[in-house]
């Protein structure tokens, strides 16, 4: 069923606008000048950034069929669509435009003092195909999650109890979750939530000066550590972050092994993220 993309076109396109304005601010004056382009696209940023968006909506599940089938019910919106091979060509164009869109999502999440940390394999593909894998050559590795051992990437995110993210970072596979945390939560203060992989007297002291506590619940071997009713009860609701995690992957299938290129694989991530941002209403209230 077709739905009204107006809204979303418009503001995508002011956004667009917006973004070149930051973009060409941030340039390097040079006297020299630049190369033109010897092949102009005949679709706008706007647009391809609309459709990467509106496929994240759409009930398909494949990106091809919904670019050759689904697509189709809004050709007359997208008079200068292109073929499906060139499209493919012209996606990691939006990738910059995109970063700037979650970044700016992200900023807008509210500091409730209260956030979870946690994070969640992306694997690039099945581990018997690990050795015949060219397109993450050089940038997935092998890492180890609750589930046993995949090739690929961990997408580190923290969110406040309502569900929204308050920072989001892609690493390798075999990087410790504690590594990218501190990063992370730089703009935070209040108590932070994690599982036990986060227990580490280094990391609780850094986060702790700048004034943020790093509440874990502790494992067998250590002494119990008095905790405040409060911050009890809290991490009991830890789960909330697995949820988010759930949802992106089952609602927005943020992982699969249908990447033919390292570019388009960063478009989808980021391109799921800010769909879930953009979101009218948070997503923990509605599962």
């Amino acid at each position: 069923m077709k739905k009204d993309i107006t809204k979303l076109y418009i503001f995508i396109d002011d956004f667009c606008k917006a973004a070149d304005l930051h973009i060409n601010s941030h340039l390097i004056s040079t006297n020299q000048k630049l190369p033109k382009p010897t092949r102009i696209p005949q679709m706008t940023i706007s647009e391809i950034l609309t459709i990467i968006l509106l496929y994240q909506q759409s009930p398909c599940k494949n990106f091809k069929y919904f670019y050759l089938s689904y697509l189709q019910l809004y050709k007359k919106d997208f008079p200068s669509l292109v073929t499906y091979e060139r499209f493919i060509a012209l996606k990691p164009r939006i990738l910059v435009h995109l970063e700037l869109l979650l970044q700016w999502l992200i900023s807008l999440s509210a500091h409730t003092g209260i956030s979870f940390v946690d994070s969640s394999a992306i694997s690039a593909c099945h581990n018997k195909r690990i050795s015949r894998n060219k397109v993450f050559k050089g940038f997935a590795e092998i890492g180890k999650s609750t589930k046993g051992w995949f090739y690929g990437f961990k997408l580190h995110l923290v969110i406040n109890e309502n569900g929204d993210i308050q920072a989001a970072k892609l690493t390798k596979g075999n990087v410790d979750d504690r590594v990218p945390v501190p990063s992370l939560v730089k703009h935070l203060t209040g108590l932070l939530f994690g599982d036990k992989g986060y227990i580490k007297n280094e990391l609780f002291k850094t986060l702790y000066d700048q004034g943020l506590k790093l509440v874990t619940s502790i494992k067998k071997k250590m002494k119990s550590i008095p905790m405040i009713m409060f911050e009890r009860q809290m991490l009991k609701k830890r789960s909330i972050i697995e949820t988010v995690f759930d949802y992106l992957k089952n609602k927005f299938e943020i992982e699969h092994s249908r990447h033919r290129s390292m570019t388009n694989f960063m478009v989808h991530i980021i391109a799921t993220l800010v769909s879930y941002s953009m979101k009218p209403t948070n997503t923990i209230s509605r599962i």
